[in-house]
C-alpha cells in the first residue's frame, strides 16, 4: 500500500502544502504589501515559505528544489539578492527562473517549493 497523500487547507483549486512520503510540496505568492518592489515581494514569500515549511516540521535548509516565476528579468538582481540572503549557506536547492505573466497583475514573483521532510 502507498503512503498516504497529506493536504494541508485544501480547496476546490489547490492545497496550501501537499505531503508524500516525506516530501512537501508548495507554492507561494506575496499576501502582503502588493504594492512593495520586487525585493518587497520576494521576502513577503519567503517569509511565507517558512511558515509553510514550520508547518510540516521541515526549514528551509532542506529545500530541495525551485521554481521561480517573475514578471520581469530586469527584476533578477533584486531576487537574486533576497534569495542568497535568505538561504543557509551551502543549502541552495536547485532552481529554475522563468518569465511568465502570472495570475495578479501586481504579482511580481511566485515561487514553487519542494522539501525534504
Amino acid at each position: 500500500m502507498s503512503p498516504a497523500i497529506q493536504r494541508i487547507n485544501p480547496t476546490a483549486l489547490w492545497s496550501d502544502i501537499t505531503v508524500f512520503n516525506q516530501m512537501a510540496y508548495f507554492v507561494e505568492v506575496p499576501e502582503g504589501d502588493l504594492a512593495a518592489d520586487m525585493r518587497g515581494q520576494v521576502q513577503q514569500v519567503l517569509e511565507q515559505a517558512e511558515r509553510s515549511l514550520s508547518k510540516v516540521n521541515s526549514d528551509k535548509s532542506r529545500l530541495l528544489s525551485a521554481t521561480i516565476y517573475i514578471t520581469d528579468f530586469a527584476n533578477m538582481m533584486a531576487l537574486n539578492a533576497a534569495w542568497k540572503a535568505w538561504l543557509p549557506e551551502g543549502c541552495a536547492p536547485s532552481r529554475a527562473c522563468i518569465k511568465a505573466e502570472l495570475a495578479d497583475p501586481q504579482y511580481l514573483v511566485e515561487i514553487a517549493f519542494v522539501a525534504a521532510i
